[in-house]
């Protein structure tokens, strides 16, 4: 005996709308794959992510200073930062740089400043192969690590330049990315009432300050002393980045 199944009409549009729906979220999900959040807030927060602020209430901040080349801007700085009593304060370092300066990078670490790596070529990393990149970072830690003694895990990519890949591979090998909501424009030597304003006027609780000790930046030790008593009369309190980082919320951007 033959069976006959019917299907209703009703039915079967319910049916192709459950498959219309499932081919749609298939296809965004992977249409979407690259720009899927990689950064998280807070205790969720997961790698891997930037920062460039940690959210408090406290009036506390990270001034930063990147070093790829020069000799003749860090050593002023450190002096200031010593005459302004300022002890809590990160640098960036690029290891050809600090190879060719070991006396000035023994003095950062001697001052008890924090020491980050700033990579070792001062190129854009995104636009590098994985491996080329994992060779670069990994050359910066070797380096900075046999002069100073200690292992980095601050990482700063030159010119701030990152995509997802890098980012990554530099969580990977250890390292948070640490970039910065406030930017002096120092690169641009704009002046030196401009640097302080461009700080100044922008700094807030749990801000991360970026300023260089290049040698191409020809104003950023006059505008200093100026800034660190701004900020003070404002009563901010001078943190390493990761004072900063410790027991607060990470505050970072996604990557597209």
């Amino acid at each position: 005996m033959k069976r006959m199944y019917v299907v209703s009409t009703k039915a079967l549009k319910q049916l192709l709308i459950v498959l219309i729906a499932l081919v749609l979220a298939v296809g965004i999900t992977y249409a979407e794959r690259d720009t899927i959040a990689v950064f998280t807030n807070g205790s969720k927060a997961k790698p891997p992510q930037a920062v460039y602020k940690v959210d408090t209430k406290e009036k506390k901040i990270a001034l930063t200073f990147d070093i790829s080349w020069g000799e003749t801007r860090a050593v002023p700085i450190l002096d200031i930062l010593k005459q302004k009593q300022v002890q809590n304060v990160t640098f960036f370092l690029s290891s050809p740089w600090s190879q060719r300066h070991p006396e000035i990078v023994k003095r950062i670490a001697e001052d008890g400043f924090e020491i980050g790596s700033h990579g070792h070529k001062h190129e854009n990393y995104s636009k590098y192969p994985e491996e080329e990149i994992r060779t670069q970072i990994g050359t910066a830690h070797t380096i900075l690590t046999e002069m100073t003694g200690k292992k980095p895990n601050l990482l700063r990519l030159p010119n701030g330049d990152f995509d997802k890949r890098v980012l990554q591979i530099a969580t990977d090998m250890g390292y948070t990315v640490i970039q910065w909501d406030t930017d002096s424009k120092d690169w641009t030597n704009p002046g030196v009432d401009q640097i302080v304003q461009n700080v100044v006027s922008k700094a807030h609780p749990g801000d991360i300050v970026l300023m260089h000790a290049s040698d191409s930046c020809t104003q950023t030790h006059l505008a200093l002393p100026v800034i660190i008593d701004k900020l003070r009369a404002e009563g901010y309190q001078f943190v390493t980045v990761s004072q900063l980082l410790s027991g607060s919320e990470v505050n970072s951007q996604e990557v597209d």
